[in-house]
């Protein structure tokens, strides 16, 4: 002890700045006034603005007419708040997406326990188990070998340039099916570039590269950003836009039959397998023409897609059991509710086991089963899950929260009287004119956000013209997913066009006929197969 005296080392002087003195010889400039403005009033700024000031506008001044129409004034103001942020992405999406958490306690519209029981049920827990297991297929390399070997089964001798590419597509397609569309879009694209990377550039200067070439690359990347949107189509998991769907229908009508994922599937498998067949076609027509097999031939050959396939080496215990307890889950998918004449596995627990259960069930065996690669490593740990959607997870929460609000709100029943006009429409003029409203839309936001703000509306004009729901509600959702024409429709498009292979003008005449099919096969197949497919369901 030195009696009390404290020594500061390295330190002369006591009273010296703990931190270095940074001297800035250059004068301070001060900003001027018009600076500092152009600073605050951004057009990100008054975008986040435009939020809260049209829901005061809606707040104080839309009369809905009634006598307690306050709550649903109330509900529309906050629609307008989150749909004008949504579309103009001035905050971000998963943030906007969690507004319901404090606008509708807020504004006395639900209370917060309540709201917060929209972020997670059997549709959400559906969502987070499926995505475990892609993260797995995609750890593991599973859909690389998948693409590879059915590659390989369409490559023949001599090269059929219209096989190869519907070997890619399908490929492409059937893993859509089982992840989300942009996932799989993300996991093809590679696979699909890394067999272009075998065809000459056209910069090269080496060698003349035959205009069929070029083609077929353009046909390529668009076959895998369309058949990835088509794909998600016909299953629930495939995108989050069936989900939002299913989730709506459930809060709106609780007392109706859910929809399973095989009831789901049985629609929504025949619809894409046709929207698939014309895409190829489309395709075909445009970038695969007469000789390009034989212009591609001395690039494309099976040898290559083997020793590809042989770098992988054989499949390890990790890579079965992944696939097996993958496999394992869509057969519990498909027999949970089958018909009503043959029953599934539901209803050994009384309805109570969903698509959910089995979802999560299934993905945590990937925590307990032993990969056998390292001693004591299971299949996933959760460090491999940090890529987890969350964004996808508070857009469908948000999503159900809006659609609960609207219902107790009341704004529900002040839509529908305002769309009286509606009731001696015919279901035949309507339903197309659903489907290319929605496809229009969703080429400038997200198809999530299209789906969330039509499909309320929706249910009111069905209401309003007397029809069963799902007939508007599934035209509505399906045609948000038609986004073809623009890069930034989808992320889907964005991983395409970043290849460098195609333009937007490639998308809009590939696009453009792709939506219109797309928009008269749903006016078909939605009173036909949809009605049978869907005739056990309530709610109207």
């Amino acid at each position: 002890m030195n009696g009390g005296e404290v020594t500061v080392a390295g330190s002369d002087d006591l009273k010296s700045p703990l931190l270095p003195v940074v001297h800035n010889d250059e004068p301070f400039e001060r900003q001027t006034v018009g600076q500092q403005l152009r600073t605050i009033f951004t057009p990100k700024n008054c975008y986040i603005a435009l939020g809260p000031l049209l829901c005061a506008v809606v707040c104080l001044c839309v009369d809905l007419g009634g006598d307690d129409t306050t709550t649903a004034r109330n509900m529309l103001g906050v629609l307008v708040w989150m749909f004008a942020w949504w579309l103009t992405e001035a905050v971000p999406m998963p943030i906007t997406s969690m507004t319901p958490l404090f606008l509708f306690p807020l504004f006395g519209i639900s209370a917060a326990d309540d709201v917060a029981n929209s972020y997670m049920d059997d549709v959400i827990s559906l969502v987070l188990g499926s995505f475990i297991l892609a993260l797995a297929v995609e750890h593991y390399n599973i859909h690389r070998r998948l693409a590879l070997n059915i590659t390989l089964v369409f490559c023949v001798e001599p090269l059929n340039a219209p096989l190869l590419l519907l070997g890619i597509c399908a490929t492409t397609a059937f893993v859509s099916m089982w992840m989300h569309n942009v996932a799989a879009a993300v996991m093809m694209m590679p696979v699909a570039t890394g067999i272009l990377q075998r065809l000459p550039s056209s910069s090269s200067s080496t060698e003349v590269v035959p205009p069929a070439v070029g083609k077929f690359c353009r046909a390529v990347v668009l076959g895998v950003i369309y058949s990835a949107a088509v794909g998600g189509m016909s299953t629930l998991t495939g995108t989050g836009v069936n989900l939002i769907l299913v989730g709506m229908w459930k809060s709106y009508f609780p007392d109706a039959d859910p929809i399973s994922f095989s009831q789901w599937f049985f629609f929504g498998f025949p619809l894409a397998l046709c929207i698939f067949v014309v895409l190829w076609c489309i395709l075909c027509v445009m970038y695969c023409p007469k000789g390009a097999g034989q212009a591609l031939s001395p690039y494309l050959h099976k040898s290559h897609l083997r020793r590809e396939l042989e770098l992988l080496g054989p499949m390890n215990f990790a890579e079965k059991m992944v696939l097996a307890v993958f496999g394992g889950l869509v057969v519990l998918w498909m027999t949970r509710n089958i018909t009503d004449d043959i029953p599934g596995w539901g209803r050994i627990f009384d309805g109570r086991a969903g698509d959910g259960t089995v979802s999560v069930m299934m993905a945590t065996l990937l925590f307990i089963i032993p990969s056998k690669i390292k001693k004591g490593e299971k299949l996933m740990d959760w460090s491999k899950c940090k890529k987890l959607p969350w964004n996808i997870v508070l857009l469908l929460g948000a999503g159900f929260a809006i659609a609960d609000g609207v219902r107790t709100s009341g704004l529900a029943e002040v839509l529908s009287k305002g769309l009286v006009f509606l009731e001696t429409a015919p279901y035949w003029a309507i339903a197309p004119m659903v489907c290319l409203i929605a496809a229009t839309i969703t080429e400038f936001t997200s198809n999530n956000a299209t789906t969330t703000l039509l499909v309320p509306l929706l249910i009111e004009i069905a209401k309003t013209m007397g029809i069963h729901p799902l007939l508007l509600m599934v035209p509505g959702a399906i045609g948000a997913q038609f986004a073809f024409l623009l890069p930034t429709g989808t992320p889907s498009n964005v991983v395409g066009f970043t290849t460098g292979h195609i333009e937007i003008k490639d998308m809009m005449k590939t696009g453009l006929p792709l939506k219109i099919a797309g928009t008269i096969f749903l006016s078909i197949l939605m009173p036909t197969l949809g009605a049978y497919v869907f005739a056990s369901k309530g709610g109207v």
